[in-house]
């Protein structure tokens, strides 16, 4: 099979070397390593994405105009085969070759408020150039990922069809919910005036779809399956949700769910260098509701699950998704209580910007 492939992409299988690679969750990688040359081979998910041409069409589209508009931008675009084709099917899978960016590498975790800085940078970066895009041009890789009040229809028809034990077990939870679903109505206000525009967004901002170099400066961003039409609110809220706690959705211990305030200005600094003069005003006031967006709305998908007798997510015991759920809303209860320092920092560090000028 992975000789089939190799040799579709125009590579001599005995002359490379196929190891499993990364951390990612949802594709399966391989790096590829020869004598002079190393790509990254990737396998596409069709249980998640189920049209890979859709993905392999955007990465055209957006390629050919990044190249004419910023033709020194990395972008990191999949190789054609030697037929030109852009993705290589082997027995109902999907498979996409990319170079390997060398003397870079990902990291998993934030250790410092630079990471949190230069991620923020390069995906405030990525739609910053991409601004005057066609949207038009761009297919939807997943439809609705980020409808917020779609997850709260779902996650209604969930509670009224929900075992009565995992509606007992999980009864504060689902009056935690019900007691922020002002965060919802205001994203339905947005959605239903317009009162936002569309962009190009990535949608997955997690810290390891960063590529940093040896000084972990920010060099690109990666994993492109999810770049499609959406609204700021999505890359900056999903920052908030992965990179402000040192604990992620699947801590036990919810004394850990903090708030780092530190990460809160790396990302604040590193998203608005680069997209402050391209955000309306309207979209620079949603900044902070952007975390309270996406952490709401985690909560309530994996609640949902739970409630739905976990058919979606993975678990590896009884109440997994119970207990994402209570940590995604703890983790809003700490936000949502650390909104007004957050207001003084984005004060502050505005009135430095125009100090400076």
């Amino acid at each position: 099979m992975m000789d089939n492939i190799l040799n579709a992409f125009g590579l001599k299988p005995n002359n490379y070397h196929v190891v499993p690679f990364g951390s990612g969750l949802i594709n399966y990688t391989w790096k590829i390593s020869g004598t002079s040359q190393q790509y990254i081979l990737q396998r596409i998910n069709k249980n998640v994405f189920k049209t890979p041409q859709d993905i392999a069409n955007n990465l055209v589209q957006l390629e050919n105009y990044l190249k004419q508009t910023a033709p020194e931008y990395l972008f990191a675009a999949p190789l054609p085969t030697v037929n030109g084709e852009n993705l290589v099917e082997d027995e109902g899978n999907y498979y996409r070759l990319s170079p390997f960016i060398k003397n870079s590498h990902t990291v998993d975790f934030i250790e410092q408020d630079k990471q949190a800085y230069e991620a923020a940078k390069q995906f405030g970066k990525f739609t910053r150039l991409l601004k005057d895009f066609d949207l038009t041009q761009l297919r939807y890789t997943l439809t609705d990922f980020h409808n917020l009040t779609l997850r709260v229809e779902q996650f209604k028809t969930a509670l009224a069809n929900a075992d009565k034990g995992r509606l007992n077990d999980a009864a504060t939870e689902i009056l935690q919910v019900e007691a922020n679903i002002d965060i919802a109505l205001i994203y339905e206000q947005l959605v239903k005036g317009k009162q936002i525009p569309m962009r190009v967004i990535h949608h997955d901002t997690k810290i390891n779809n960063i590529l940093f170099d040896d000084n972990n400066c920010g060099l690109c961003v990666i994993d492109l399956d999810t770049v499609m039409p959406g609204y700021f609110i999505s890359d900056v809220g999903d920052m908030m949700r992965t990179y402000l706690s040192p604990a992620n959705e699947e801590e036990r211990d919810l004394s850990k769910v903090q708030i780092n305030d530190d990460y809160f200005i790396a990302v604040y600094k590193g998203y608005m260098e680069e997209m402050g003069s391209a955000l309306t005003a309207t979209e620079k006031d949603l900044f902070i509701y952007s975390g309270k967006f996406m952490i709401y709305m985690q909560a309530i998908r994996f609640l949902a699950d739970y409630l739905n007798g976990d058919v979606y997510y993975h678990t590896q015991y009884a109440e997994h998704n119970l207990v994402r759920t209570q940590n995604q809303l703890i983790l809003l209860e700490r936000y949502l209580q650390s909104e007004s320092r957050f207001l003084g920092y984005i004060a502050q560090l505005e009135k430095a910007f125009v100090s400076s000028i």
